[in-house]
């Protein structure tokens, strides 16, 4: 094997080592350690993120409301997404079709890696709707905008974010899904926020995360979450948005809806009579 070749393969095994399962990973809390307290509670002044020495080799020693956060899978990794097997293992077409998307939506695919969801999204809003895959690696970017070309998709719009927001315009996204990336936010409180004001009235956020419920499912610990544990993450008062559905269809997989409130219209005033 040429040295380079051989390079990239010692590469991609590590970055896999990362997510799947080999042998017995360590158990990490999911529940309460720094969380953010309500205003006027006596622990306000908890911080929102802590860090720990001992920690998990997989995550990055930085807890959330407990959890602890993931490392990023790189740009290395993209292969892995494109697995032929992964359609197989995840029904990532039956996932897209369960989101009941329309043409003419709006939708962002929150670390869209190399395009994977967003291509099969791009069909469903049709060429009057839009996707924007949403990355913080320009190499992964590069990618997905090299393989949309090859394939004659349109309406896949490659968009650079940050750690700490997406820096999508407020009140335009019908719907924004983060399949597999929400545990590997660096500042999930951040991008909550800011996702949550990207939201049109009545948008969705969609999480689809590895089910930490099940030890069948063949991904380390810090790679998956509870359905308990997302729900009080994205519940916080602060993001508008409320808990709609958790959808069941998936091999390994949850996928949690979140739905931001929609403004209600205010009644005419009554007319009074002189």
């Amino acid at each position: 094997m040429p040295t380079a070749d051989r390079m990239r393969f010692l590469q991609m095994a590590v970055i896999l080592a990362g997510v799947l399962v080999v042998g017995q990973a360590r158990s990490v809390s999911a529940w309460p350690d720094g969380v953010p307290a309500a205003k006027g509670d006596k622990t306000e002044n908890v911080p929102r993120y802590t860090t720990r020495k001992d920690h998990d080799p997989n995550g990055i020693g930085k807890f959330y409301m407990g959890r602890e956060i993931a490392h990023v899978m790189g740009y290395l990794g993209a292969p892995w997404l494109e697995r032929a097997s992964r359609e197989r293992e995840e029904r990532l077409s039956l996932m897209v079709k369960s989101l009941k998307l329309k043409p003419g939506m709006t939708v962002a695919d929150i670390g869209a890696g190399s395009g994977v969801i967003s291509f099969l999204m791009s069909d469903q809003v049709g060429k009057k709707g839009k996707v924007l895959a949403v990355d913080i690696q320009d190499e992964m970017l590069a990618r997905l905008k090299k393989r949309a070309k090859a394939r004659g998709i349109t309406n896949v719009v490659p968009h650079k974010g940050t750690t700490k927001s997406p820096k999508l315009k407020p009140g335009t996204i019908d719907l924004a899904i983060l399949v597999d990336v929400y545990h590997e936010f660096d500042f999930p409180y951040e991008m909550t926020l800011e996702l949550a004001k990207s939201l049109k009235p009545g948008g969705r956020i969609v999480l689809v995360e590895y089910r930490m419920e099940d030890q069948t499912v063949p991904i380390k610990l810090v790679h998956k979450m509870t359905q308990a544990q997302a729900k009080r993450e994205l519940s916080q008062p602060a993001f508008g948005l409320k808990w709609k559905e958790t959808i069941g269809i998936l091999p390994w997989q949850h996928v949690i809806v979140f739905e931001k409130s929609a403004k209600r219209k205010r009644p005419p005033a009554r007319k009074t009579q002189k």
